[in-house]
């Protein structure tokens, strides 16, 4: 195992080694300085690609939503104009007397003198 030794060498006091052992300090500082920053702005890095994410993927989902609504009404819409196109065709009918005394007939089973309505059932 790693176990540090211990040795028997005694560290000069001098100048060159108080100003060598600053730099070494001074350096040590510096790279822990950096790797905060590194972490600091990795974090928040990190939190503003999940915002961006997060957005896109609710906007997505609310894109997806509105789609499918859109389908939707546009189906509706073509329904009732479907409808509308039968009532017109209705209301264009209904200004022909033949097609009144038939539909007189047939609804409220009016008939013509001297006419027996018979009604059978339906299958």
């Amino acid at each position: 195992m790693n176990v540090p030794r211990r040795t028997n060498v005694t560290k000069l006091s001098s100048t060159y080694i108080a100003e060598h052992e600053e730099k070494k300090q001074k350096a040590a500082r510096r790279r822990r300085v950096v790797a905060v920053r590194l972490v600091v702005w990795s974090l928040l890095f990190a939190i503003f690609a999940s915002a961006l994410v997060y957005t896109l993927h609710s906007q997505a989902k609310a894109i997806d939503a509105k789609t499918a609504e859109q389908q939707k009404l546009k189906e509706q819409l073509a329904e009732l104009e479907r409808k509308e196109k039968q009532l017109k065709e209705e209301m264009k009918k209904l200004h022909d007397d033949d097609y009144i005394a038939e539909l007189a007939r047939k609804k409220y089973y009016l008939s013509k003198d001297g006419e027996i309505i018979f009604v059978l059932p339906e299958k």
